[in-house]
């Protein structure tokens, strides 16, 4: 089973449950740059010491989840998550359409 997230709350408390911090990723687009929405999780610990960025191996710059929220919002997305108990602390989720 899973469920659909839209809650900004229930959204933040299921991914810092998890580990997980906002991002946002500006990426070539033929002519112009789109903006791809993540969750990524442990990132804190890579982020350590200063060394956070995209040009980091495997760093991303985090953003706020303000920002991040926008964007969810912006795009119509939610994300849905499994609500099985016996999947654990699992970061596995999906963006989907809000409606």
């Amino acid at each position: 089973m899973s469920q659909k997230l839209t809650d900004r709350q229930a959204i933040r408390e299921w991914a810092e449950a998890r580990g997980g911090n906002p991002v946002l990723m500006e990426t070539p687009d033929g002519t112009s740059s789109r903006t791809i929405l993540q969750l990524t999780f442990g990132q804190d610990a890579l982020n350590a010491e200063g060394n956070e960025g995209p040009d980091r191996v495997d760093g991303f710059e985090l953003v706020s989840w303000d920002d991040w929220f926008a964007a969810l919002e912006e795009n119509k997305l939610a994300i849905e998550v499994s609500d099985d108990p016996a999947g654990g602390n699992e970061a596995e989720f999906t963006f989907v359409p809000r409606d």
